[in-house]
């Protein structure tokens, strides 16, 4: 297992406390890189919440930045089990993570690549960028939480 994979599956144990709480299963850990030591851990909680804001990155990068002591996420690397949104890739750009490892590639809200490229733009800090790690993995825990969605909503529906 490399170092990139063994990361990926706690993200994906995240993954699955999300699902388990009908949250969107998505998982996030931020990696000090020196030491290997998670510093922050997310997963979704924009229902929980009730907030737009609370996607796995953007609660593990918060989480980091309160026990590093400060903001800038230098020597941190984040994984997450779905290509960040624009909102998450903003939050990596602006903490300066040094590198965003994902598992799934999002079609409809990917700016790691998918749909637009932000770590591409001319900002003061660009992240690396790996994406597709573990991706089958990823892909299918975010098919197997929609397709029971539709299964639920149907059943009541119906």
């Amino acid at each position: 297992m490399t170092r990139d994979e063994m990361y990926m599956r706690k993200a994906l144990e995240l993954a699955a406390l999300a699902a388990e709480e009908d949250e969107v299963p998505v998982g996030a850990v931020v990696v000090k890189k020196s030491t290997g030591e998670i510093v922050g851990r997310g997963f979704n909680r924009r229902e929980y919440g009730r907030s737009p804001l609370t996607h796995a990155e953007i609660v593990a990068i918060e989480e980091a930045s309160r026990r590093l002591g400060g903001w800038r996420l230098i020597d941190c690397e984040l994984y997450v089990t779905l290509e960040p949104c624009p909102m998450c890739a903003g939050a990596v750009i602006n903490s300066r993570v040094e590198r965003v490892i994902f598992g799934a590639y999002d079609q409809k809200a990917g700016s790691c690549g998918t749909v637009v490229d932000l770590f591409a733009l001319p900002y003061n800090h660009k992240p690396e960028c790996t994406g597709g790690v573990m991706e089958e993995e990823c892909a299918a825990v975010l098919t197997e939480f929609f397709r029971g969605l539709r299964k639920r909503k149907a059943k009541a529906d119906g």
